[in-house]
């Protein structure tokens, strides 16, 4: 099976103890956070766990852990995939992101702990404005693209969605105009390619692939199958909106609890209710957010492999 970290919050920047402690114990419990009650117990263990996919602004924390990726190395034992998104954007859109700098060196030494084929740079959502204009976002992307030379083979881009929870935190974003979009694309395709990046729009109309963009998706059957060198038999696809083909499942996180608070964030509601929730925060417990309470519902998750180890002549 799969472990999902990241489509909750951003489990390398602000919790890397409390991963390793899961690690450790080979133990972890996910919140349903559409029925507060139903607790998900995921056993975290190779032989069950086929790779951890990880979402990240800020890798850093993760690889200075004592224990993740040094000492007892506790991440080395799983499979992984890095997703880590790098914007151009400054604190007034993104507050507690750190410098691009840091970021973009963090990305590279990543990448020579993991992999090309494992990690994933993801220059998103794009926003159009006064100051983030059509050439700035070009440019913006020119520099990045050199950095991550050689460190990553993907770029995953998507434009600004207007969800409920955005339009809140950010009246004054607006959507990207597809005639914007197809021809911002087409730019990007162009630029990644000069360095060995494909372009992959995440949740977007198909119809980008025209300008040369590759439209099968950013979190598929693919994506693993190239992270793990193996193929795999996957269960029924969660069900997503129309226009992504992502495989979103057992994701470990929690909504509301992501701490760079960037204005277009659509997994948190608002800032109080996520310092709220990070107060509650405990190394210690299975839980990310609190403990269990005497209401709640554990089940454990029916969990095997999901390697298909069936030889293929193709």
């Amino acid at each position: 099976m799969i472990i999902q970290t990241g489509n909750r919050t951003d489990i390398p920047a602000f919790y890397s103890e409390w991963l390793a402690n899961r690690l450790r114990e080979g133990m972890v419990m996910a919140r349903n956070p559409f029925h507060q009650v139903s607790v998900t117990k995921y056993r975290l263990d190779p032989s069950v766990v086929d790779l951890i996919v990880f979402c990240t602004k800020n890798p850093e924390p993760a690889l200075q852990h004592r224990d993740l990726f040094r000492n007892e190395k506790l991440l080395m034992k799983y499979r992984q995939y890095w997703f880590v998104t790098i914007t151009p954007y400054g604190r007034d859109i993104e507050p507690n992101v750190p410098e691009k700098a840091r970021i973009l060196d963090s990305f590279q030494r990543l990448a020579k702990i993991i992999g090309p084929d494992n990690i994933c740079w993801r220059y998103d959502p794009i926003l159009i404005d006064k100051s983030w204009t059509v050439q700035h976002h070009i440019d913006a992307f020119s520099d990045m693209c050199r950095a991550l030379d050689g460190s990553t083979r993907t770029c995953v881009i998507s434009y600004i969605d207007l969800y409920e929870k955005v339009w809140k935190n950010f009246p004054e974003a607006r959507t990207v105009s597809f005639e914007t979009q197809l021809a911002l694309t087409e730019r990007l395709v162009r630029i990644a390619g000069c360095h060995g990046m494909t372009v992959k729009p995440c949740g977007e109309d198909p119809h980008l692939a025209s300008v040369g963009a590759d439209c099968s998706g950013c979190i598929t059957q693919a994506t693993f199958e190239q992270a793990i060198g193996e193929n795999l038999i996957l269960p029924p696809n969660p069900r997503n909106r129309k226009e992504c083909a992502c495989y979103l499942a057992n994701d470990i996180g929690q909504y509301n609890t992501c701490g760079h608070l960037c204005r277009y964030c659509y997994a948190n509601v608002d800032h109080a209710t996520v310092r709220r929730n990070m107060r509650l925060h405990d190394p210690a417990s299975p839980l990310l957010i609190g403990h269990l309470r005497p209401e709640d519902q554990v089940h454990e998750a029916k969990q095997v492999s999901w390697i298909d180890h069936q030889l293929r002549l193709f």
